[in-house]
């Protein structure tokens, strides 16, 4: 059995540190996800210094950290039959991800994320997404995902309509088999987006939310994170909700756990932190650990990934976690 699929944007990501002039010069808006076209992507990369080129995309990462930590992964997303497609396929699976969905030979380029990092580690990101973007019902092998204890969808696919779609095809499989649904709702621009559309697709679909502060706060339109965490709660089993430094807070029914970060000498990159804690956190729920223990581990992948340059582990987690002990958060 599968413990995690995730259904998401396949991106190759070019990473590379910028001082602060930059997002202000190049009008980008800092620490948010923004669509770009084919030119503007090219006008950006262009201009970025130097950087570090790596499979990515949320799910991508995610389902890369529950392979990092022992668990078995597939992903499913598009790419185009073309280097950058190449690569990411080759990546996805050097990590332990199976992948299977065949590249597209016509359409778009495989898409591609340029990723601006701040001083204050912060990332802006600039995204093309080419052939992900034509990820369709037809590309979901419904199988895999009965088969997969937990199915993972990133809302940034929710652009797009035949992406939508497929993350519906997904989720409908995965309810039909009894499976865990998941949904990470990615950006907080992205939740102001489609907030009607994701509030009804919570209540009716999604066992797990994942979200930071912000973007769970956008999805009820308030400043009051225990009101939204409260409601978020009434639609889905499971909400967990990041919050830098000061750890993350997680509700499932009447439980509630707020759980420290993991410290770590200095934040170099803090771009795939959600990601990996989502990876954590799946891992956690698929083999039947508590609560506090799930968040536990999602903030143990999260600090090993805003170590360094990059959104995959470095350090292969499962080392990390057989050093860390059984932790556990503290009840809310």
């Amino acid at each position: 059995m599968i413990d995690v699929v995730g259904v998401g944007n396949a991106i190759v990501d070019v990473i590379a540190s910028v001082p602060d002039s930059f997002i202000s010069d190049h009008r980008l808006t800092k620490g948010a996800m923004t669509l770009v076209g084919a030119d503007r992507s090219a006008e950006l990369y262009e201009a970025m210094p130097p950087g570090e080129a790596a499979s990515g995309g949320s799910a991508a990462n995610s389902v890369a950290g529950v392979a990092s930590l022992g668990g078995r992964a597939a992903f499913i997303g598009r790419v185009h039959d073309d280097e950058l497609g190449e690569a990411f396929i080759d990546d996805i699976r050097a990590t332990g991800v199976a992948f299977d969905v065949a590249p597209a030979t016509d359409g778009p380029p495989t898409a591609r994320c340029l990723v601006q990092v701040t001083p204050d580690a912060e990332r802006t990101m600039n995204t093309y997404l080419g052939s992900a973007a034509r990820l369709s019902p037809s590309d979901v092998d419904t199988e895999l995902v009965a088969s997969a204890k937990i199915t993972y969808c990133e809302g940034y696919l929710w652009d797009v309509q035949a992406a939508k779609d497929a993350i519906r095809t997904a989720m409908a499989a995965a309810a039909e088999a009894g499976r865990t649904v998941a949904l990470a709702l990615s950006d907080s621009l992205c939740v102001q987006r489609h907030r009607d559309e994701w509030l009804d697709l919570i209540d009716d679909r999604v066992d797990v939310v994942f979200g930071n502060e912000a973007e769970v706060r956008a999805l009820h339109c308030t400043d009051d994170l225990d009101s939204a965490l409260a409601r978020t709660a009434e639609m889905a089993r499971t909400v967990a909700v990041t919050r830098g430094a000061r750890g993350s807070a997680v509700v499932q029914g009447t439980e509630s756990e707020v759980v420290p970060a993991v410290e770590v000498p200095a934040v170099v990159d803090a771009t795939g932190a959600g990601d990996l804690y989502a990876a954590g956190f799946l891992w956690g729920l698929a083999r039947d650990e508590p609560l506090a223990r799930c968040a536990h581990l999602a903030s143990l992948a999260a600090a090993e990934v805003i170590s360094h340059i990059g959104a995959r582990p470095l350090t292969p987690l499962s080392q990390l976690v057989a050093a860390s002990g059984p932790e556990r958060g503290h009840g809310a």
